[in-house]
């Protein structure tokens, strides 16, 4: 994989595109690079590459402001009006100087270690930097905290980030428990399976086609902590989807994982027949192996938001403000440019960021 030159933007690579890692080898070799360790709740990392970038755009995209509402949660994506006033949590973060930010290292294109270099990298990382040199004037001046899926919102809780940029999905049950910024970006749950193979014919039973009828008795994996687990816990369709021991010191960590790439692995072993995630996580294992797919359409519409702990106001509005300058600009904004060099291949048509939606 060709590193990222470190005197570069985010939408530009020494060389073109990073290589991407295929075939079943090449995710082994992708999740021993990452490390993962599901044991691990909190994984300090330290700062790599030197991706020197201006957050600072020219404009705003389109904004949609809704009133709030005490009573319930109508319109889970919007959040508060965008600012530059620093409350507590803006001056923790620059008394200590440093941001810490929980992310992920081995969703490819995402949030990932370039194998090649150690750099940490992706679509998350490029929006981590920014809010970093917003606030603190270096997109360098990071503290990465890997963190599994299930451990996102304690991380918040216990303060043991300042936020979590994550491809994390925005919605009702998790405002209750952590504050939101605008969307930065939309997906979508889907179905990740392995291509049938023309020269052996349909596999034993029927072929999974998509989240339907197809996974009925299916061995189903997800993330423990996941829009998709939730999914199916509302409509499994026959599918084995829940280690025995789900939410006990007991769990098998089989069907149920800690990690999102955890799944693949499984997958790839044989002991799943399929995935349900987000479909901007499942087309970056698509674009490093070839033997898998997506199946189907997206059954769901998710917007992922940056978290902070809940009430902290100050740095969701600065987070906010960031967005803005970050999808300022049109085809030549920060955001674009960021989609143009990780995402673009395996999620194309995407012209523009989502526009956020402000509360009254």
């Amino acid at each position: 994989m060709t590193a990222k030159d470190p005197r570069t933007g985010p939408g530009t690579a020494r060389g073109g595109r990073p290589h991407r890692l295929r075939g079943w080898g090449g995710v082994t070799a992708m999740a021993a690079a990452c490390a993962v360790t599901a044991s691990l709740t909190l994984l300090p990392l330290s700062h790599s590459g030197k991706d020197d970038f201006d957050a600072q755009g020219t404009g705003s995209g389109t904004a949609h402001a809704v009133q709030a509402r005490a009573d319930d949660c109508t319109d889970p994506e919007a959040s508060l009006l965008p600012g530059r006033a620093e409350g507590d949590a803006i001056k923790r973060i620059k008394d200590r100087g440093k941001l810490i930010a929980g992310v992920d290292q081995n969703s490819f294109q995402w949030g990932f270690r370039n194998p090649e270099s150690g750099n940490l990298e992706g679509f998350d990382i490029d929006l981590v930097r920014a809010i970093a040199k917003d606030i603190l004037g270096s997109p360098d001046k990071v503290i990465f905290r890997a963190i599994p899926t299930n451990q996102r919102i304690a991380a918040l809780q216990n303060d043991k980030v300042d936020v979590v940029v994550r491809t994390m999905t925005i919605n009702c049950a998790r405002l209750d428990q952590v504050s939101f910024s605008t969307a930065y970006f939309q997906a979508g749950q889907q179905v990740l399976a392995p291509k049938e193979d023309p020269k052996k014919g349909p596999e034993k039973g029927k072929p999974i086609t998509g989240f339907n009828s197809s996974l009925a008795g299916k061995r189903v994996c997800t993330a423990e902590g996941s829009t998709a687990y939730e999914a199916l816990e509302k409509e499994s369709f026959g599918s084995v989807f829940k280690d025995e021991h789900d939410g006990t010191a007991a769990d098998e960590d089989k069907l149920t994982v800690p990690n999102q790439l955890d799944c693949l692995v499984r997958l790839q072993m044989g002991e799943v027949d399929a995935i349900v995630t987000d479909n901007a996580l499942a087309a970056g294992q698509a674009a490093q192996d070839p033997a898998v797919e997506l199946k189907g359409a997206p059954f769901t519409t998710e917007y992922y938001g940056v978290a902070t702990k809940k009430g902290a106001d100050d740095l969701v509005s600065r987070v906010n403000k960031v967005l803005v300058d970050y999808r300022a600009g049109g085809a030549e904004s920060l955001w674009m440019q960021s989609y143009r060099n990780w995402l673009r291949d395996g999620l194309p048509g995407i012209t523009a960021p989502p526009a956020p939606k402000y509360r009254n």
